[in-house]
């Protein structure tokens, strides 16, 4: 191994195995996904709901309904968002319904990023950038990447 590679840093390496979305595909995808994230925000907000009515209770016999419809509704939620692993696609936030799909752009991982709300894919983001690094999707497809 030379010296000069030994400390040398991949910035942002390409996972073998990891579906990566063109544009054409997350549209696709995306009236799937728009479901899913119609129901983990359904899910959420519910569970929110439950957790505040929990925390303000000191009723034991309505307590422990009130548990049990947590931990239903938050096996939901983690069923859900497993479904949206197994596309491919990562969750950012649940209220907003923040979804990421892995794209490259030249040669490099990034995300395209949809939000609930949105009818189409509309922007993408560095990986490490978020959401307020949103630029638009057209820069993309303006560059034939």
């Amino acid at each position: 191994m030379s010296g000069e590679n030994a400390f040398a840093t991949v910035v942002n390496p390409l996972k073998p195995g990891m579906k990566y979305f063109t544009l054409d595909e997350a549209e696709r995808a995306l009236p799937y996904v728009r479901r899913v994230a119609d129901d983990i925000a359904d899910r959420y907000e519910r569970a929110v709901s439950v957790r505040h009515r929990i925390e303000q209770t000191d009723m034991e016999d309505s307590l422990e309904e009130m548990r049990h419809e947590y931990e239903k509704l938050m096996d939901q939620l983690n069923g859900l968002i497993d479904e949206l692993g197994l596309v491919g696609v990562e969750l950012k936030d649940f209220e907003r319904g923040l979804i990421d799909f892995p794209s490259l752009h030249e040669g490099r991982e990034v995300y395209l990023c949809w939000q609930r709300g949105e009818d189409t894919i509309q922007a993408w983001h560095e990986v490490n950038a978020g959401f307020s690094g949103r630029q638009e999707v057209g820069a993309l497809v303006k560059t034939g990447k």
